[in-house]
């Protein structure tokens, strides 16, 4: 009987740790990868700033080469909507452009809705570097709940590994363009 008091003790003070650890974290979240390309920010920008483009770079389609995909909105620019569904690995979200810099960057609002719901926003940045391109990819949200915190203890864990493949994705496409 001891030894077990002793075991919820121990149980509770975990508990109630780690949910003052998560309530004490920033209601902010930022995750960044960046690489460097062989190719010009115009050639890797026609990439991210066209959705119809992604395909070809996208970490998640070959997590789900059978997910549905739908276009919607402007046909190009400001506006593109892409939605999808999936298995387990991509879920189900949609991706509308929000801004376009040409050249420069690109920023799209990400609803992820199963798992979900959470919204972020993706920005890619596009310098040049000499005769390469430094591509930074971001993505920033709000943990505004208990929920999201928890989420985002583990966001750079979960995501950046897929814009690692991601940027070595679209630095192939860029390259070989």
């Amino acid at each position: 009987m001891k030894t077990l008091k002793i075991v919820l003790v121990v149980l509770a003070v975990v508990i109630l740790g780690f949910v003052g650890f998560v309530a004490t974290r920033p209601n902010h979240f930022s995750i960044a990868r960046s690489t460097k390309v062989a190719a010009t920010p115009e050639v890797l920008y026609a990439l991210v700033a066209d959705l119809h483009e992604w395909p070809k770079w996208s970490p998640w389609e070959h997590k789900d080469p059978a997910m549905t995909k739908q276009y919607s909105g402007a046909a190009s620019g400001v506006g593109q909507v892409y939605a999808w569904q999936g298995n387990k690995d991509v879920g189900k979200g949609r991706m509308t452009v929000m801004e376009l810099v040409p050249g420069k960057s690109a920023k799209v609002n990400l609803e992820f809705l199963d798992p979900g719901p959470f919204t972020n926003t993706v920005r890619f940045d596009f310098v040049a570097a000499g005769d390469k391109t430094q591509v930074t990819w971001t993505m920033e949200g709000e943990s505004d709940n208990f929920v999201h915190r928890v989420f985002a203890l583990g966001m750079d864990a979960l995501v950046g590994p897929d814009f690692e493949a991601g940027l070595a994705n679209l630095k192939l496409a860029a390259e070989t363009k």
